[in-house]
């Protein structure tokens, strides 16, 4: 007689239970609650001008990365990302636990490094005069870059350095490729914990925004806001995003691993959902949208929503289309707050929303347009959405956790 079929298991319950945040506004949880319901904003018009670009706030980096030797071999972004790290590790009670920190696993979303501006200036004003032999290029690229600078450039590094600096041993995989990037880490995490494959994990993300070379690189494509800093939905006619300093990482773990520790939750991630349209005619972003809504799980209740739009066209006006479909849902924008940070603007989302359901409100909204609309209740549930501002589509169910 054949074996009659099994039940599947109920995916496990993933708690988020450390929130790390390093950003314009600040690089505490009680400093990003504060700003956010006073609608504070911090951005630097003049610095880069033409282009908005909202700066890492003041913090001491030697508190979560107390060797100068670590500091100085890191570039700015692994800084920011292993501070967060620190931060979250903090959160979540585990900092300097052996034991829980050799079994962490860690996956992170980061780009590449940053840019040698005095190597690449010197090169282009070289070729513009159109006067040097072939093979320039290479020859300068050679005698010019320290073999080291090829090594900080890798993506990898920054969980290379949160393992150095915070004992962060278990398995680590990093994802490239902007704010997709951001949507797999926290759903390959949800996934790998729902199923039993991993009792904890380290995922975030961080992003240097105050990079002459990142804007001249998104300048390109005219994705830089310009001159003056507005709200994500109010940029219709000055569209583009203003980069952000931020570094973001949470701390997942299973309900059962967080109660055996005597761990509180902020919130439970639910769910995590992603896809990459074409993008090869209007109104494919607001399909692939409404498809990975119809596929999160949202529940009847009190529901809420934090963006990631970026303000470039035709990104924005499409998930703002898919937004309209949900307007007695209150809206609240990252890119406003925060700039766009890239592969942190997911992870920064689900840890705003983690946060926002700890304390038992939505903060108010910061929105000069009129799109966002203010909400009382207290939500049960807030769905963070991204949308690339060039390619990919990612959402997250986070859920109120009643101990």
């Amino acid at each position: 007689m054949a074996d009659s079929p099994t039940t599947p298991a109920a995916p496990i319950e993933v708690w988020v239970t450390g929130i790390g945040l390093a950003t314009s506004l600040g690089d505490s949880l009680d400093a990003h609650w504060d700003a956010l319901n006073a609608g504070r904003v911090n951005v630097d018009e003049t610095g880069f001008a033409p282009y908005v670009v909202h700066p890492l706030a003041p913090v001491s980096f030697d508190t979560q990365i107390p060797k100068k030797g670590d500091q100085r071999q890191m570039e700015a972004w692994q800084r920011i990302g292993t501070y967060a790290a620190g931060l979250a590790l903090d959160s979540a009670g585990i900092k300097g636990n052996a034991d829980i920190l050799s079994r962490t696993d860690m996956i992170v979303a980061a780009g590449g490094g940053e840019r040698d501006l005095k190597v690449d200036a010197g090169i282009l004003n070289a070729e513009a005069h159109g006067t040097e032999p072939p093979g320039f290029l290479n020859e300068r690229l050679m005698n010019d870059l320290r073999p080291t600078l090829f090594l900080a450039q890798l993506s990898n590094l920054l969980a290379g350095n949160i393992s150095i600096v915070h004992g962060v041993t278990g398995s680590s995989r990093t994802f490239m490729g902007e704010e997709a990037a951001g949507f797999d880490a926290a759903r390959i995490a949800l996934a790998r914990i729902a199923s039993g494959q991993s009792d904890i994990a380290l995922v975030g993300a961080a992003h240097n925004g105050e990079r002459k070379d990142l804007l001249l690189l998104y300048e390109f494509a005219d994705f830089n806001l310009k001159n003056k800093h507005t709200p994500v939905w109010a940029r219709d006619a000055e569209n583009g995003f203003a980069l952000g300093s931020a570094g973001a990482f949470l701390v997942l773990e299973s309900k059962a691993h967080a109660q055996a520790r005597g761990a509180k939750p902020y919130a439970r991630l639910r769910n995590v959902v992603a896809d990459q349209s074409r993008r090869k005619s209007p109104g494919q972003i607001t399909e692939t949208l409404t498809a990975l809504w119809s596929k999160l799980g949202v529940r009847p209740g009190q529901t809420a929503i934090i963006s990631g739009a970026t303000g470039a066209q035709p990104a924005t006006s499409e998930e703002k289309a898919f937004l309209a479909e949900h307007r007695d849902i209150a809206v609240r924008s990252t890119g406003t707050s925060f700039g766009h940070a890239l592969e942190t603007q997911f992870p920064l989302g689900i840890g705003l929303a983690a946060l926002a359901l700890s304390r038992g409100a939505i903060y108010p909204a910061n929105d000069s347009s009129g799109f966002e609309i203010e909400k009382t209740d207290a939500p049960t549930q807030i769905v963070v959405i991204g949308t690339g501002h060039w390619r990919g589509e990612g959402m997250a169910l986070v859920e109120a956790v009643m101990t």
